[in-house]
């Protein structure tokens, strides 16, 4: 069902007027956010962490244009690969770009750390026009046709795709890190290996992937958090992009790595580090943090994480 939900849509969204398309989307964004199914569930209970500030009734509100913001990025995505250059272009508005910029011009292949915000895919699409191939890494899915679509859909795109998982993947990461010529984008807001890293996320603790900070740490690399979110966009702007809706990239400063430390801690310190760095546009921009999964440490089976540690510290 939902290998023939996502391949219809990936070959006939285009076909439906943006207008229409994005009102149909917002209309399933509702309804789940009215059935209050385990995903939204999550979602605001995450959103409780990212905003304590807020009361209950004002989480629930909030997890209302998240859905939305979660609903637009797939309905993007659906019709990415039949956007123009111009339209990718006038999407994306880029702050702060100079340290990825000159990085690259220097001949290296930053590593960016990412999380689930704003359209990571329409971000990729836009860097490897604009900065350099983007290489990546995505979550195996199933069924298999599902992941097997989204591989296509990514390289269509531009971007070179690695299966979380297989063998291998962080020494090709590391080879492509070790020489010019790539962008290495990585989602790490989630910890999909097993082995992940446990930071302080809003006060809280909560588990990322280790990958970005180990990458840059084993090849010297410069490691630089990305954070997306969604801007309204008007005028000529929004005549060009074709849309109402763009995104902002910021790349944040590099994050400084101690060399005299021992490894596993110069990698811990700089997975905090890209960490506080995405929690700023997290907590300014909520709704576009696209997180219905657990992450935070509390939410998590403690037997099952307590074999986890265990496995871990014999390993």
């Amino acid at each position: 069902m939902a290998f023939n939900a996502f391949g219809f849509a990936w070959k006939h969204a285009y076909k439906i007027p943006g207008p229409i398309l994005r009102g149909l989307l917002n209309v399933a964004a509702d309804v789940t956010w009215l059935l209050h199914n385990g995903g939204v569930h999550q979602l605001e209970k995450n959103l409780q962490r990212v905003r304590p500030d807020l009361t209950p009734k004002q989480v629930r509100a909030l997890s209302r244009p998240a859905m939305r913001s979660y609903l637009r990025y797939f309905g993007e995505a659906f019709v990415l690969t039949h956007a123009s250059e111009e339209q990718v272009r006038h999407r994306v508005r880029a702050v702060n770009d100079g340290p990825v910029v000159a990085a690259i011009a220097a001949g290296k292949s930053p590593v960016l750390a990412l999380s689930h915000q704003g359209n990571w895919d329409l971000a990729g699409v836009w860097a490897s026009a604009h900065l350099n191939p983007v290489l990546t890494v995505a979550e195996r899915l199933k069924p298999e046709e599902v992941f097997q679509d989204f591989v296509t859909f990514r390289e269509a795109l531009g971007m070179t795709i690695l299966a979380a998982g297989d063998s291998g993947v962080f020494r090709e990461l590391l080879r492509a890190a070790n020489g010019p010529g790539r962008l290495i984008c990585l989602l790490a807001d989630r910890d999909l290996s097993a082995s992940g890293i446990e930071v302080d996320l809003f006060g809280r603790r909560a588990r990322v992937a280790a990958g970005p900070a180990a990458l840059a740490v084993g090849s010297k690399t410069p490691l630089i958090p990305a954070s997306i979110h969604y801007e309204r966009i008007t005028g000529e702007r929004r005549r060009h992009a074709g849309s109402p809706w763009g995104i902002v990239i910021t790349f944040h400063p590099e994050v400084e790595v101690d060399r005299t430390l021992p490894k596993t801690e110069q990698v811990a310190a700089a997975t905090q580090g890209w960490v506080d760095a995405l929690a700023q546009t997290i907590h300014a921009h909520p709704q576009d943090w696209h997180m219905l999964q657990k992450v935070f440490i509390e939410d998590l089976d403690p037997e099952r994480y307590a074999r986890t540690l265990a496995k871990e510290s014999h390993g």
